[in-house]
């Protein structure tokens, strides 16, 4: 039996390929909201970054999450971000 295939995804910030489990999904759903999604099962479209403080800083910096939704992102979204990971 061959080995459970592992599914992989790319940072926005980084660009690196980690483990889907490893990353957090940020969603934006039909309605054009922008969630934290925890379980990676929310419809909608998704972005996914990884945990390390410099991708975290630049995420914010370079407001990545305005360009890879085509849409307005609010700060509390990036804070929400920052929280979750404990980035100062």
């Amino acid at each position: 039996m061959p080995p459970k295939k592992i599914p992989v995804r790319t940072c926005i910030a980084c660009r690196e390929e980690k483990p889907k489990k490893e990353m957090l999904r940020i969603v934006r759903s039909a309605q054009g909201e922008i969630r934290l999604d925890f379980s990676g099962k929310l419809p909608g479209r998704g972005a996914y970054v990884c945990g390390s403080e410099a991708c975290i800083k630049k995420l914010r910096k370079y407001r990545l999450l305005n360009k890879t939704f085509s849409a307005d992102v609010g700060e509390e979204v990036y804070a929400a971000i920052e929280e979750e990971f404990g980035a100062k």
